[in-house]
This record gives C-alpha cells, sequence and structure tokens, in this order.
C-alpha cells in the first residue's frame, strides 16, 4: 500500500512537470515591433512629430513602452552633426508617442529611438526619416 501510494504520487508529479513543459509563453521577438511615423512630414520651426509603436504581426498599437533614447538630426542630408533637442509630450492615444522639437532647417531629418517594451527582452530601436517643409 505505502508503494502504490508513492506512485501515484510520483506519476501525478511526473504529469504535473509534462503538462507545465508543453505550456509555453506566448512571448513576442522584440523584433515584432517597430515604430511607425504618424506623418511623414513636419513644418520647419517648432514641431510635433508623432510616432506609433506597432506589434507587426498583428498590426496593433502598444501603449507603455518606456523610451529611454531619443535623437532627431540631419543624417538623411549628410549633416549628422545638425542635431536638435527633443522632448516628450503627453499622447491621448494608445501607443502613439509624441515630441516637440525645434527643426531649425527644412530637408531630411532622421528620428532615433530606443524603447522597451513591457514584458519583452531586448530593446526597439527604429531609425525614422522624415521631411522638414519651409
Amino acid at each position: 500500500m505505502n508503494t502504490s501510494r508513492y506512485s501515484r504520487a510520483l506519476q501525478g508529479a511526473l504529469i504535473g512537470i509534462a503538462i507545465t513543459g508543453l505550456v509555453t509563453v506566448a512571448r513576442a521577438d522584440i523584433k515584432d515591433y517597430e515604430f511607425q511615423l504618424v506623418d511623414q512630414t513636419v513644418k520647419k520651426g517648432d514641431a510635433i512629430i508623432s510616432v506609433r509603436l506597432i506589434h507587426k504581426p498583428d498590426g496593433k498599437p502598444v501603449p507603455g513602452a518606456v523610451i529611454f533614447s531619443t535623437r532627431l538630426d540631419m543624417a538623411p542630408d549628410g549633416m549628422q552633426e545638425m542635431a536638435t533637442k527633443i522632448a516628450p509630450m503627453p499622447s491621448t492615444e494608445p501607443g502613439v508617442y509624441k515630441f516637440k522639437a525645434t527643426v531649425s532647417m527644412a530637408g531630411g531629418w532622421q528620428l532615433s529611438l530606443g524603447a522597451k517594451v513591457q514584458g519583452e527582452t531586448g530593446t526597439v530601436e527604429n531609425k525614422l526619416v522624415l521631411k522638414a517643409t519651409p
């Protein structure tokens, strides 16, 4: 009888381990996320730049990301040293992140972003090119 009880306990433990092994967390790869510009152009001067963070497989917006790295420069026009300050702004739309910047010249500007997505390992990094018009 005693061995029967241990046998059943062992069977139960093995079944539990097997079931646990079959259950995997459906985690996305960090490469499944990307920033996209809401508008491809901005006016020269004080500009509001909006970007959307999406989960590429389903196209859904991703709210709550922590953007820890931002840079706005004129790399597309060969002037990487021509950078400007960029500041985060509040947004009311889930998955949309807004920034305020002083765009001093018309031309091509590159917005570089680095962010952490909740529940994911790694960093989402994108370089987005926008056009400043006079």
